[in-house]
């Protein structure tokens, strides 16, 4: 318990003096942001963004080519796959597929942890997804859309990175899974807040990185938090809230029959969001 409360007691004297180091996005993934929000750009100059990183440029191809856009005529070109998602919904889109480039460590311990959590957020991503697409399917009410909802489903425990990170640092002490997982769920809501704040996201991303896993909190309308934790309590997180989370979703109108989320349209739309993270 003593250590567990060292390693508690480095990170909230490192928060409260503004010494944390947080994750910085990957730079392709900040140059597509900035490019996104110049009132002047066009599809030319963002393709042009895109196809400096290889890696980003195949992948936009393949979400261009996935069932997720549902289109059947196949693009072969960064050009055509930015002319097919569309400027509003690229800069979400690129943020979430440069995500990964974040989970990586040294530290064998950390790194099995770091694994786990990826693997664990693609679930809640492709789960998040898919409940949205059932619920528009359902009610046509298009307010939230999918390019934010797989953006918002990852950045749902970015917290954990900065915990990870001093584990790392300190990694023959705090290197420990019993530390990690009391740290990161004392304090990974408020580390998580911090991190897209300091990326400039919108209000919609910070409600979920802060609230995720306080159930006391409770948006008015249908949000992207409602779906995050939808996401994660189909996946088998949340348990001790699960029939808090499925209670809302019939009663704010989300679903309107559980057994929804059980259909084959729900599996397959859940399948193919994940192969969009599949390399």
């Amino acid at each position: 318990m003593a250590t567990e409360n060292a390693l508690l007691t480095i990170l909230v004297d490192k928060i409260n003096n503004d010494t944390l180091v947080l994750p910085t996005l990957p730079a392709i993934a900040i140059k597509v942001r900035r490019t996104a929000d110049d009132p002047d750009i066009n599809l030319n100059a963002m393709a042009d963004v895109i196809a400096q990183d290889p890696s980003l440029s195949a992948r936009m191809i393949k979400i261009s080519n996935s069932a997720y856009l549902g289109r059947a005529v196949k693009v072969t070109s960064t050009q055509q796959a930015v002319t097919r998602i569309g400027l509003r919904q690229i800069k979400n889109i690129s943020t979430a597929l440069a995500m990964e480039q974040l989970f990586v460590s040294k530290n064998d311990v950390v790194k099995s942890y770091m694994d786990k959590v990826w693997t664990d957020t693609i679930e809640v991503v492709a789960c998040s997804m898919a409940a949205l697409q059932i619920h528009v399917k359902q009610t046509k009410n298009r307010v939230l859309n999918l390019e934010s909802m797989m953006l918002a489903a990852l950045t749902h425990n970015i917290g954990i990175l900065p915990v990870l990170t001093e584990a790392e640092r300190h990694s023959e002490v705090f290197a420990n899974s019993t530390f990690l997982e009391v740290a990161i769920e004392k304090l990974s809501g408020k580390i998580g807040a911090k991190i897209t704040k300091d990326w400039g996201f919108e209000p919609e991303f910070i409600e979920v990185s802060s609230h995720f896993n306080d159930m006391s909190v409770q948006s008015e309308n249908i949000s992207y938090l409602d779906f995050v934790r939808l996401g994660a309590a189909l996946c088998g997180r949340l348990d001790s809230h699960k029939d808090e989370v499925f209670e809302n979703a019939v009663q704010k109108g989300i679903v309107s029959d559980l057994a929804d989320l059980l259909s084959d349209d729900f599996i397959t739309l859940r399948d193919s969001a994940k192969q969009l993270f599949n390399s």
